[in-house]
């Protein structure tokens, strides 16, 4: 297992333009007041060894230093500063750049707002566009790291290989392709129905999650059970709803269990699901109505559900944390979403590796790693789609300390104020 993590706002973006834009002000701003440090520094020396007798008592090599000091630290924030700005430009023209393009798989026309901004930034700086294609040539080169190298199995003590370089083309192909990066407001057509879900335990919870890990843990155990609802009541009356759901929990095709193969394809073909039939009717059974607030925890297929949940649905899905989806949203400013995503999971690479450009808010963010399981023979297609493995990726996040962490446990304390929890967990069947 490797235990680096690469933290980004998504794609080839490091940290959100806007949040990047407001340190190099800060960085900008600050730079004078080192100057004026500076300057102060040199007037009190000045004045002190203009006193017959200070040099005896003051250290003058010190003082005059820390005015040099300062006058350095004002030019390292200058230059900072600078760099932070230039850095927000390319990474908002990765954005622009995106944007424009998906608008043209709409066939929309864009707005003469978006093409001014983009040549407004092409112009600003020639270092800005030279900039974007350095940052989208390094996304492309590391979003499928390790992949061949997961899915070459050595039979040991054969001497013989098995070559997946067929599957992994094709994995890579259909992702290259954009079938698995959704458009803004993605929807599915068709019906999954008929299903039925049914209660199968019940239980109150002290708390949401203290940590991402531990959502990913909430997920549904219970005999047979896909989906797993929390109901947090708050003070005021209204409600706000966690969804937990797993990945796919059969092989068979069209069966009794609408977590199948046959879900997987018609979501990742744009279809509606028995899956996803399955998830609004368990959240409509768990009392949410149209405007609630929900957050989400899922892996894989579920992952899926969610992201068609926060973009076709009539709940509002303001947090949304998944690992290893065949999918990448894209979601509007307001919602927070967290995907984890091991760059060797042969599913998550059906998401292309997701856009060069972020999605969501702020604060939102994609966390990627190799899992680099052993190569056994047991390992081959699926280990580090696991959700053992993710939940082990979670546990790092964790221990990044990364300030954007911060907006999901606002998110947390503000379910701390329930008044009572409710969970259940659904069993899921076709009809």
């Amino acid at each position: 297992m490797s235990d680096e993590i690469e933290v980004t706002h998504g794609g080839a973006i490091a940290v959100d333009p806007d949040a990047l834009r407001a340190v190099a002000d800060a960085l900008i701003a600050l730079a004078p007041r080192f100057a004026d440090a500076a300057a102060a520094a040199r007037r009190a020396h000045g004045c002190l060894f203009s006193v017959p007798g200070a040099s005896g008592v003051l250290d003058s090599t010190a003082l005059w230093g820390s005015a040099d000091r300062a006058e350095a630290l004002q030019a390292e924030c200058q230059t900072a500063g600078e760099g932070a700005a230039l850095m927000a430009d390319a990474y908002e023209l990765v954005e622009r750049r995106v944007e424009l393009d998906a608008l043209a798989i709409q066939g929309k026309a864009p707005s003469d707002g978006l093409l001014d901004r983009i040549a407004e930034l092409e112009a600003s700086d020639p270092r800005v566009s030279e900039m974007r294609v350095w940052l989208l040539a390094g996304w492309q080169k590391g979003r499928f790291e390790g992949l061949d190298d997961q899915y070459e199995l050595e039979w040991k003590g054969v001497g013989t290989s098995l070559d997946t370089g067929v599957l992994f083309a094709m994995s890579t192909m259909l992702g290259a392709a954009g079938i698995g990066r959704l458009l803004p407001g993605a929807r599915l057509s068709g019906n999954g129905g008929p299903i039925s879900v049914t209660p199968v335990r019940s239980a109150s919870p002290i708390g949401p999650p203290n940590t991402i890990a531990e959502g990913l843990r909430r997920l549904p155990d219970a005999g047979g059970a896909q989906i797993k609802v929390e109901k947090y009541t708050m003070p005021d009356g209204s409600r706000k709803f966690v969804l937990y759901e797993k990945g796919t929990q059969s092989g068979g095709y069209g069966g009794e269990n609408p977590f199948d193969v046959k879900s997987n394809i018609e979501l990742y073909t744009g279809q509606e699901s028995a899956s996803y039939a399955a998830t609004l009717e368990a959240l409509r059974e768990s009392g949410a109505q149209a405007g609630d607030d929900v957050h989400v925890y899922a892996h894989s297929q579920g992952a899926m559900n969610s992201a068609y949940l926060s973009s076709q649905s009539e709940f509002d899905v303001t947090v949304q944390v998944t690992a290893g989806s065949p999918v990448h949203p894209s979601v509007s400013d307001h919602q927070l979403l967290i995907e984890l995503r091991h760059t060797d999971d042969i599913v998550s690479s059906l998401a292309g590796g997701g856009v060069p450009a972020g999605t969501g808010s702020a604060d939102s963010m994609v966390v990627t790693r190799v899992g680099d399981p052993p190569r056994v023979m047991h390992d081959l297609w699926v280990h580090t789609h696991f959700e053992d493995q993710y939940i082990e990726t979670a546990e790092l996040l964790e221990a990044s300390d990364d300030v954007r962490l911060e907006a999901w446990r606002d998110k947390m304390r503000e379910l701390n104020d329930a008044v009572s929890i409710e969970s259940t967990e659904y069993v899921a069947k076709r009809e």
